[in-house]
């Protein structure tokens, strides 16, 4: 059965860091892009950033760049996001999600997510 588990949130105070992991099961992740994105209440679905499936390109929204760093370990099955210099705006359920085509971060483009992790940037 196909899965995806983030893990990794919590509550961090501005400055600090995380690093959030998805983890994979039920399927070949090797051949599918997988996508981190962030909700929070009463707003749409964000992309954050994409790495693909030979993890050779990376993309990242504009108000993470420099900030947040995406990377994957197929022989372990999972993604990871790297987050530091967090922000109060980072404050957001992340999601993980794949893809069998090339990156992008527009959310209807996945079609399988994960449940979810909190992450809470707050003193």
């Amino acid at each position: 059965q196909l899965q995806l588990v983030e893990s990794g949130g919590g509550l961090v105070q501005p400055g600090g860091s995380l690093r959030l992991s998805c983890a994979a099961s039920g399927f070949t992740l090797d051949y599918y892009a997988i996508g981190w994105f962030r909700q929070v209440p009463g707003k749409e679905r964000e992309g954050v950033s994409c790495i693909s499936a030979g993890g050779g390109y990376t993309y990242y929204a504009d108000s993470v760049k420099g900030r947040f760093t995406i990377s994957r370990d197929n022989s372990k099955k999972t993604v990871y996001l790297q987050m530091n210099s967090l922000k109060p705006e980072d404050t957001a359920i992340y999601y993980c999600a794949r893809r069998v085509q090339s990156c992008t971060l527009v959310a209807g483009n996945f079609g399988s997510w994960g449940q979810g992790t909190q992450v809470t940037v707050s003193s």
